[in-house]
Formats: C-alpha cells, sequence, structure tokens
C-alpha cells in the first residue's frame, strides 16, 4: 500500500544512481552522501542517469519500503540545480508533477506510454 502523502519530506537525489541498488545501497548513499539517518521519516528519491528509472526509500515504523517506477517513454524532468549540491527538498505537489511529467516552467505534460 502506497503510504505517501503530503506530510512527509520529500529528498532527491541529484547525482544518478545505480538502480539495482536496494534497500542497504541506498541507505549508504543517504548516510554517506547526504549524511542523514534513513530512518529519519524522509523520503529519498533516486533516479537513474537516463532519467527513466525512480526508486523512492520511505522508513515507516519498523521497516523501509521501496518503491520503483520504470517509465517506458520520456524521461523523468528534474528541477534545475546548482551543481554544488547533492539534493533537493521536495514538497508533495513537486513530487507529483515530477512523477506525471509535467515542467513547472512551460506547463507541459512529457510523453508517456500508452497501452493501445
Amino acid at each position: 500500500m502506497m503510504s505517501l502523502e503530503s506530510t512527509n519530506i520529500y529528498e532527491l537525489y541529484l547525482p544518478a544512481t545505480d538502480m539495482r541498488k536496494s534497500f542497504d545501497s541506498l541507505c549508504g548513499l543517504v548516510q554517506g552522501e547526504l549524511l542523514r539517518e534513513p530512518t529519519n521519516g524522509f523520503v529519498y528519491l533516486f533516479i537513474n542517469k537516463l532519467r527513466n528509472k525512480m526508486k523512492l526509500l520511505h522508513w515507516r515504523t519498523g521497516f523501509f519500503v521501496l518503491y520503483y517506477k520504470r517509465l517506458e517513454k520520456g524521461s523523468f524532468e528534474i528541477p534545475l540545480y546548482d551543481d554544488s549540491v547533492k539534493s533537493l527538498v521536495l514538497d508533495y505537489p513537486q513530487l507529483v508533477l515530477l512523477f506525471d511529467g509535467i515542467t513547472v516552467g512551460n506547463l507541459s505534460q512529457k510523453s508517456r506510454y500508452k497501452l493501445s
């Protein structure tokens, strides 16, 4: 069951991430690169180099949940950022826009795969 809510804090890890990583490796990135504790309740987002796959790591009381989204067509539009930062904090509406392929700047929706 998806448990992502508007009350969660979402942190997007900006460097490209190998999507073969699972719970332990992603927790290592959070601890080693972001200097945060993965059990703090934040939802951490990781995107691959081609920007067509995304994983979300979320700590719930007593366990981790890993969400995985793969696009059949198109790519995730990452917000503009300064190269010196390793992550961006997103709010819930920004997360929804990122998921749906909508760029805030020009309000255009990216193409997505549709089953014919």
